[in-house]
């Protein structure tokens, strides 16, 4: 059936690393050269692969890693990352010999973590150094702002845990609507670092600001800040257009091959529930990749592709494993012939536009059946 150039399933994700740097330093001559950073890679590094591009970041000079919970960390770890790492979701019960094991630092911000963090320790003759997480709005995890000082008072009793950052996050700081909000955000933070000096901690680290933040509120970038959507070129659907910003590549392109074409007279009907008819004598393209893959089922009728610099559109329902695409249009398509998802002329924001959500979406669903080669 299929005429391919690979012996494998051409559908497949690449990642440019070289973009990748290159977001990075861009990043940074934009924000500030004497400021740390940490690179968000949770969630796989939204979709990019987090070992490959934390290896990368981390011989450019990226001085901390921030992951979403300890099996992420883990992974780094285990893949030869040595920079500190950040475990932003905190840890569960049972974790705490993880965080030993693999020097991973815990975000902490309600009594019980922190006491049975320090419970630990003292059984275990350990310290621990520890970020706090104080909401000063997300009304998401976080030590609420004005609870900080007792937060703090409670802390100084647990002699084995060294409070050594404080962190925050921004509901709305890529709305200059809401500017004055992310203002209040950023006085109820200091606030709260305050309390915590007061009450006899000396953190090192303060760190609010997230990719948003950190280009579009200078007041926002404290001595160290989280870069996420930024390091992956995925801001063209979170800042507003015309704002100023440091120049980004999306790093991601996705990409697989026609299968098999199919020659269709007008009339005949395509996919499930017959939700595309025909309306002349087509060329179909049969494409190996579906919402399995991550390539959204909600762009039906309704998606893009690329086949040899044309774009085409996607026509009937997207299923588990196909897309088919009409290609009647392209003058000599055949078996084999490149069809870019992502990339180039179509970015994870375009299909995010279609669909109502934002890019981080799209490229964190690509699904791990999906290889990431690296380029």
């Amino acid at each position: 059936m299929m005429s391919l150039e690979t012996e494998k399933r051409p559908t497949r994700a690449y990642i440019d690393l070289d973009a990748l740097t290159s977001n990075f330093h861009s990043a940074k001559q934009f924000i500030g050269p004497n400021l740390a950073y940490m690179a968000i890679v949770k969630a796989d590094a939204y979709g990019h692969g987090a070992a490959a591009c934390a290896l990368r970041l981390e011989t450019e000079g990226i001085e901390w890693f921030g992951v979403a919970i300890p099996e992420e960390g883990v992974e780094l770890r285990k893949a030869g990352v040595i920079k500190p790492i950040l475990c932003l979701g905190s840890f569960w019960p049972g974790q705490e010999r993880l965080l030993v094991e693999y020097q991973l630092t815990p975000v902490v911000y309600d009594d019980t973590t922190a006491l049975r963090l320090d419970r630990y320790a003292r059984e275990n003759n350990l310290k621990f150094d520890i970020h706090i997480k104080i909401d000063t709005g997300m009304g998401r995890v976080g030590v609420r702002h004005t609870e900080a000082s007792a937060f703090a008072k409670m802390l100084m009793q647990l002699e084995d845990l060294r409070v050594t950052g404080l962190l925050t996050h921004f509901a709305a700081a890529e709305n200059p609507n809401e500017t004055g909000f992310t203002n209040l955000q950023i006085e109820r933070f200091n606030d709260a670092c305050d309390a915590f000096r007061a009450a006899g901690h000396n953190p090192e680290w303060f760190d609010m600001a997230n990719s948003p933040g950190a280009i579009s509120h200078p007041r926002s970038r404290g001595n160290l800040v989280r870069l996420g959507g930024a390091l992956y070129g995925l801001l063209d659907d979170i800042l507003p257009v015309g704002i100023e910003k440091p120049e980004m590549k999306p790093i991601m392109s996705l990409r697989s091959q026609i299968a098999h074409l199919k020659y269709l007279p007008a009339g005949e009907s395509l996919g499930y529930g017959r939700t595309f008819i025909t309306k002349r004598d087509s060329i179909i393209a049969l494409v190996p990749i579906g919402y399995a893959d991550g390539y959204p089922r909600g762009l039906s009728n309704r998606g893009r592709a690329i086949v040899n610099g044309i774009r085409v559109p996607v026509v009937g329902r997207i299923s588990m494993d196909w897309t088919l695409l009409d290609v009647t249009d392209i003058p000599g398509v055949s078996d084999g012939d490149e069809v870019v998802l992502i990339g180039g002329e179509i970015t994870a924001a375009d299909l995010a536009h279609e669909l109502g959500t934002i890019g981080y979406e799209i490229t964190c669903g690509i699904s791990p059946r999906v290889p990431r080669t690296y380029q």
